[in-house]
């Protein structure tokens, strides 16, 4: 009888570690996130696995913008910035797809001939349970 309640213990220990293992997941991105600029707005998109049972994850994009000229200068101080945006998207077996799009806008407008420049272009991802990736 003691044997058997010992070996009930041992599976049960056994299952419990495993279901710990399983929920929190080991998260990461699937291939690199695709970043792609059009004019004054950068699209980041991307998919992230091995996030558990988690109901969804919130990413946030961040990079450096400046409106250059022709010649590849900065003609005012105003016109270099950081911006941001960020948005929650819901995970489905412990996988999720996101896509931001980040903007930037300068006063006055950075109309052509000038252009706007990106640089510094941040991904990172939080779930509730803590987990956290960045990119790069």
């Amino acid at each position: 009888m003691h044997r058997k309640f010992g070996i009930f213990i041992a599976v049960f220990t056994l299952l419990a570690i495993t279901v710990s293992i399983v929920s929190a997941g080991n998260a990461h991105f699937i291939g690199a996130p695709k970043i792609s600029v059009s004019g004054n707005t950068v699209t980041v998109s991307g998919k992230v696995a091995g996030l558990g049972n988690i109901p969804q994850i919130h990413v946030e994009v961040s990079g450096d913008a400046e409106c250059v000229n022709r010649g590849n200068k900065n003609p005012n101080a105003d016109n270099k910035d950081e911006f941001s945006a960020s948005g929650d998207f819901p995970v489905q077996n412990g996988k999720a797809n996101f896509s931001v799009l980040l903007s930037a806008t300068f006063q006055p407008d950075c109309t052509p001939p000038m252009r706007v420049e990106w640089s510094n272009i941040s991904i990172v991802v939080t779930a509730a349970d803590g987990t956290f990736l960045t990119f790069p």
